[in-house]
């Protein structure tokens, strides 16, 4: 239906366009996440309720950018891992390597998408907290662009 509010979401697009627009470029497309119930990644990983990850196609296996849902299986420490994002709780995506990309604004709680079918429910709770791991096995956290607010700070893309 047309006047639903998701048949009119251009984010799906707009990541998919960014995406497209790194990885033609050379650049490593990085999203930074906001983690609520409806997300499927490891919670281990998970830095006051948001996770940045690397949504490059060599960190990642079986990608689909959905309308609604990002949905790819990547490893984390070694452990293979199924994700699946709501595309409603990306914050932004960006380029690693300069920090251009987009960012969107976070829509109400009430906006919650049902994880699909196959999402596992036997997750930790959001307490879980931790740095995340780079792909290569290191301990630094990707480099993210910050606001004194702790946001991602993104350069607009013209």
């Amino acid at each position: 239906m047309l006047n639903s509010p998701d048949a009119s979401s251009t984010r799906p697009y707009l990541l998919r366009a960014m995406h497209e627009w790194c990885t033609d470029s050379g650049f490593t497309p990085y999203a930074a996440i906001f983690v609520d119930e409806t997300v499927q990644v490891p919670m281990e990983y998970v830095k006051n309720g948001e996770i940045v990850l690397n949504l490059g196609y060599d960190a990642t296996s079986g990608m689909t950018l959905g309308n609604e849902f990002i949905e790819f299986k990547a490893r984390f420490g070694g452990v293979p891992r199924e994700i699946i994002i709501p595309i409603n709780r990306v914050m932004a995506i960006y380029a690693r390597e300069n920090g251009q990309g987009m960012s969107f604004p976070m829509s109400a709680a009430s906006d919650a998408v049902a994880v699909p079918k196959k999402a596992s429910t036997n997750r930790p709770a959001l307490s879980a907290v931790a740095t995340p791991i780079a792909k290569d096995g290191s301990d630094d956290e990707p480099p993210t662009p910050t606001l004194p607010s702790g946001r991602p700070a993104l350069k607009r893309v013209k």
